[in-house]
């Protein structure tokens, strides 16, 4: 009992840095840019999460890492629900989302 409370305590932060990460949906197009679903699964769910992409004027590939706390069972469910939410994003925000973060100009 006392080894499984330590290799809680102690391996359990090697054993989730360990843990693989879940392959990419394939992307959605919506609008010019391009949604792609990358779930994390935490305790049999899955986690909303993915990236947004767009092409700045140049042509370069701008992403925003877009993560919610929406958890649901299926991966399929998740994939969907973030398709759903990063084009209601998309519609919102648009290409503000790229723009610097200015809670964090002064880190």
């Amino acid at each position: 009992m006392f080894k499984k409370l330590l290799s809680g305590l102690f391996g359990g932060e090697r054993e989730a840095s360990a843990k693989p990460s879940l392959k990419a949906a394939e992307p959605v197009e919506y609008k010019g840019y391009l949604i792609v679903s990358q779930p994390d699964q935490q305790s049999g769910q899955y986690r909303v999460s993915g990236v947004i992409s767009h092409p700045d004027a140049s042509g370069e590939r701008r992403e925003h890492r877009f993560e919610r706390s929406d958890m649901l069972p299926a991966r399929e469910a998740c994939d969907a629900m973030m398709v759903t939410k990063a084009q209601r994003f998309i519609d919102e925000v648009g290409e503000s989302m790229f723009e610097p973060d200015p809670r964090q100009a002064g880190n």
